[in-house]
């Protein structure tokens, strides 16, 4: 008996055989995400030098040996996790660091920059137990080099936007002084929560005009 024609609707033998690989690739980027999700909870409640391997498997619910499919050991989660987290960041930063936000009078242009800023550290706690923990594994510190230099590049930009004509050195020294006073401040602000984290954002964004009003002032005309 003749073998009925393949239909539209039905998938191909071919179809068939590439459909289980894709569909395998699907389930292990799901365990990738539940590991590392899982990971960053438990780098958060004991940080990294005492977190384990077993418990972040724990926190998954998975087994210990099911986690060593996807990563040899601790470190190399952490790595996953900080790769995840900075290109997250480099997002968050792109999307507050635009022409339109840096146009912004002082106090309007301080909302808009830092609360997408503050809000990503808030929403992700892992971020500052790996990129400022006194036990960073050493692939993570040399990102946050990267990181910073990177930040600080922008905000250099950012300023010299605002003041074409400042001088270099001193347009360093205030984007310098400018992210140093944004990481002391955010410290302060991750350490409490409520209405207590919100005192503390305002008073960052109290600090940072005050600093930054009196140097951005130059580049504004007299008033008459």
């Amino acid at each position: 008996m003749p073998e009925k024609q393949q239909t539209e609707e039905s998938p191909t033998r071919q179809q068939r055989a590439e459909e289980k690989p894709r569909r395998r690739q699907a389930r292990g980027e799901r365990r990738i995400a539940q590991l590392l999700e899982a990971a960053a909870s438990v780098f958060c409640q004991c940080g990294y030098t005492a977190a384990s391997t077993n418990a972040i498997a724990r926190e998954a619910g998975v087994s210990p040996g099911t986690l060593y499919q996807f990563f040899p050991n601790k470190e190399a989660i952490a790595v996953g996790l900080s790769d995840q987290l900075l290109e997250h960041w480099a997002q968050s930063h792109g999307r507050a660091l635009t022409p339109e936000n840096i146009g912004l009078p002082l106090d309007r242009m301080l909302d808009a920059v830092l609360d997408p800023l503050i809000a990503f550290n808030v929403e992700n706690p892992a971020f500052a137990v790996l990129m400022h923990g006194p036990d960073t594994p050493g692939p993570i510190a040399e990102e946050i080099g990267t990181l910073h230099d990177t930040l600080l590049a922008r905000v250099d930009e950012v300023i010299a936007t605002r003041l074409p004509d400042l001088a270099s050195d001193e347009r360093a020294r205030t984007a310098n002084m400018t992210l140093h006073l944004f990481k002391a401040g955010l410290t302060l602000i991750m350490s409490h929560e409520g209405t207590e984290r919100d005192a503390y954002i305002a008073e960052l964004k109290t600090v940072m005009h005050r600093y930054l009003e009196p140097i951005l002032e130059v580049g504004q005309p007299a008033c008459r």
